[in-house]
């Protein structure tokens, strides 16, 4: 393209402005032609104003028109035209002859069908001013544009969609949860066909949404997962800026609530009862209890301790790490008749404390477990392990030698023989 093509096509396109009626048609259009920069001649540096004989109005024609009769876009006419018929104009370019036609004798440029900015938003074409008779150019060939006017005939598209995020609870209002961005297929720089605002049809009062940047934030304080744990948020995009008549477009936002430690390990019950056999070998399991905390993963670790007392000599208690049961385990052998009883406290807590959390109260409980030990019934026991009698030779059968002594320990002992 020569110097002086890309002045003609620059002017072209910053005209593609509705002119001012005050101006009229031609005025304009002979400013906009005689106003043309072009090189000096013979070569010599800078620039000078270059009289043109092109003379036209500012060409655009609007999208999606559905009139009957071709779409008029605009007029090409040249100064050696002087109304005689001598002069024929011709169109080449983008969519000459398809899209847009010309009058060969008026210079009206006439669109053939419906277009569609967003499929191609201008057309590159060149214009030709010919003597009718003898087919010779009149003026170089220019180069001039059509572009498609917009209109509001696409909606707020959420490419993306649907969404998903994740928030802690409790977290503070305001927290930044997810953004969702919208795209109008309009015109960005002409009116406000493509001027987004967004909005939340549904998931208040517990989320909001910036209407200029679609951010989404926590609307409530100390929103609970234990209560709640799944919200779905309706977001809208609209065009216009929001405004009556804009076209609207949804999308879904699925946010879940991820855990924190705000609850501590709680007893179902303040009393557990167990019975275990006095035979239990030491380093058995001999119970098991359990505290319920409602967070999960490892903000649900429980640790369990036995309180010093009564117990702690004789049993000992571990966390299941798979369903976080406290399993009790006798240390020390049982003896019925020794003691027929065991009463102790146990602790339970949590193993990862968060310290955002720990003015809620203690974060463990306590409950108190009862083992009664069961008697086991053993063999009678001889008073000495081996006996040694003297007898003469012979003695007479039946004659009494000595006498072995056995008891029965249990407490329901009854006669040995």
């Amino acid at each position: 393209m020569s110097l002086h093509e890309y002045e003609l096509l620059l002017c072209s396109v910053s005209s593609l402005r509705p002119p001012s009626p005050a101006l009229g048609r031609s005025r304009v259009a002979r400013e906009h032609a005689r106003g043309l920069v072009g090189p000096m001649r013979n070569g010599a540096a800078g620039f000078q104003r270059v009289k043109r004989g092109w003379v036209w109005n500012q060409f655009f024609v609007l999208e999606e028109y559905m009139g009957s009769d071709p779409q008029y876009v605009g007029k090409l006419h040249t100064d050696l035209d002087g109304g005689h018929s001598a002069v024929k104009y011709t169109l080449s370019g983008d969519g000459a002859g398809s899209i847009f036609t010309i009058d060969q004798t008026t210079g009206d440029i006439h669109a053939l069908r419906s277009l569609d900015r967003e499929a191609k938003p201008y057309y590159t074409l060149r214009a030709q001013a010919v003597d009718i008779d003898t087919n010779r150019p009149l003026e170089p060939e220019s180069e001039f544009v059509i572009k498609v006017q917009d209109i509001n005939d696409n909606e707020p598209k959420f490419l993306e969609g649907p969404y998903t995020a994740t928030v802690p609870e409790m977290s503070p209002v305001g927290t930044y949860v997810t953004q969702v961005t919208a795209t109008d297929a309009d015109d960005p720089t002409y009116g406000n066909s493509a001027r987004v605002v967004y909005s939340i049809l549904h998931g208040q009062p517990y989320f909001s949404v910036d209407p200029k940047t679609g951010v989404i934030k926590t609307a409530l304080p100390n929103m609970d997962r234990e209560v709640k744990e799944q919200y779905q948020v309706l977001i809208q995009a609209k065009d216009m800026g929001g405004q009556l008549g804009g076209l609207a477009g949804t999308t879904t936002i699925n946010i879940s609530l991820s855990d924190v430690n705000d609850n501590p390990p709680r007893f179902s019950k303040s009393f557990f009862h167990l019975r275990v056999p006095e035979s239990s070998s030491v380093g058995s399991a001999v119970g098991r209890i359990k505290a319920h905390d409602l967070d999960v993963g490892r903000n649900a670790e429980v640790e369990y301790t036995i309180v010093p007392g009564d117990g702690g000599a004789m049993f000992g208690i571990t966390t299941n790490e798979h369903n976080q049961e406290g399993i009790i385990i006798l240390k020390r052998p049982l003896d019925y008749e020794s003691k027929k009883a065991y009463t102790f406290k146990v602790d339970a807590s949590n193993a990862h404390l968060d310290p955002r959390y720990q003015s809620f109260g203690a974060f463990k409980d306590t409950a108190t477990v009862k083992i009664n030990v069961l008697d086991v019934d053993e063999p009678p026991v001889f008073n000495k392990p081996s006996y040694v009698m003297d007898v003469y030779e012979d003695t007479p059968a039946g004659t009494i030698i000595g006498a072995v002594t056995a008891q029965d320990l249990d407490a329901s002992s009854g006669p040995v023989r």
